[in-house]
């Protein structure tokens, strides 16, 4: 019988964001959902100290039906361990959070959706939400690692923002747009925040939402001391000559793919009526036709990408040879 495959948030952030504390808040919530949460061991505190043991992977069922999970190995290994015990009824839970390291890079924990055929199957990437303390973002963002957590994000939650004033966090969400503009910014008070903002986030789906943000242009400009992960945004009104196109992506990757966070696309093609929508991780992309442009509707291809240290004039100069 096949298995619906179960959502998964990643829970991203630099140390004393508040993953734990929005962990405690999700376990605890009256939602009526059967969480599975797997916590490492390098977590600042530990959810249960019924977590914490010898063994490499251990699984505590709480009272409201919630499970937790503590891993001394391997994510894999963890998944699979709870796969199993689903499989065979001894545990029940519909959705899975992961909460990584904070000096840990969400990439690895991505990919292993994308490149386990299995896991593939089972499970399916949701979101990745990633905390950013507002109180210390400055000390934090210094460190190429939270820059990178940042911009693999699909969800930025501000914490402690009642410990700044208010011209430092619009400050402060000015910068986080400009490392990705893709990722809308929410508060969270205290580990509160609504769920609809963490749950079918779907920011790994393939369709045309590039998110709300992108129009916006960041009223901080990027000079010597700008961050190393910016998000750079290629436009063009006339359709894209789809060799060309597959020419200019493939040298991309080739080259800049271990510097490319996330990036999305919709493209309007040259004799095809269809949007081709793509997105990627790094080296690891997957792309389909989409809907029917509008007969009214303005056809213009908007590429989307958060990096690293982008030779931005150079990808669009390759762009712009793209145009049928």
């Amino acid at each position: 019988m096949p298995h619906l495959p179960i959502p998964v948030t990643v829970l991203s952030g630099f140390l004393g964001a508040g993953k734990t504390t929005l962990l405690r808040y999700l376990l605890e919530a009256e939602h009526g959902l059967k969480l599975a949460v797997i916590e490492n061991e390098f977590a600042e505190s530990g959810i249960d100290s019924q977590l914490l043991g010898d063994q490499p992977v251990q699984v505590l069922t709480l009272a409201n039906g919630c499970v937790c999970c503590s891993i001394l190995g391997d994510l894999e290994r963890a998944l699979y361990l709870l796969l199993e015990r689903l499989d065979s009824g001894e545990i029940a839970f519909d959705r899975l959070v992961i909460e990584c390291t904070g000096l840990a890079d969400p990439a690895p924990v991505a990919q292993a959706f994308f490149v386990d055929e299995e896991l593939r199957e089972r499970y399916v990437l949701d979101g990745i939400i990633t905390l950013v303390d507002a109180a210390h973002a400055d000390i934090h963002l210094q460190e190429a690692i939270a820059q990178a957590q940042v911009g693999f994000a699909d969800r930025i939650l501000v914490s402690k923002t009642d410990l700044v004033a208010p011209a430092s966090f619009a400050a402060l969400s000015q910068r986080l747009q400009r490392i990705n503009s893709r990722a809308p910014i929410r508060v969270v008070e205290h580990g509160r925040i609504d769920l609809a903002e963490l749950l079918d986030v779907r920011g790994f789906n393939l369709n045309a939402e590039l998110g709300p943000n992108l129009n916006l242009r960041p009223a901080v400009p990027a000079g010597k001391n700008a961050d190393r992960i910016a998000t750079l945004v290629l436009r063009s009104e006339q359709a894209l000559d789809i060799d060309r196109l597959s020419e200019f992506m493939n040298a991309l990757l080739e080259q800049h793919g271990s510097s490319l966070l996330r990036y999305k696309g919709v493209l309007s093609i040259a004799g095809e009526p269809r949007r081709l929508v793509f997105q990627g991780v790094l080296k690891l992309y997957g792309f389909d036709w989409d809907s029917e442009w509008g007969a009214a509707e303005a056809r213009e291809s908007v590429m989307v990408f958060i990096g690293d240290n982008l030779p931005e004039e150079q990808i669009r100069q390759g762009f712009a040879a793209v145009v049928a």
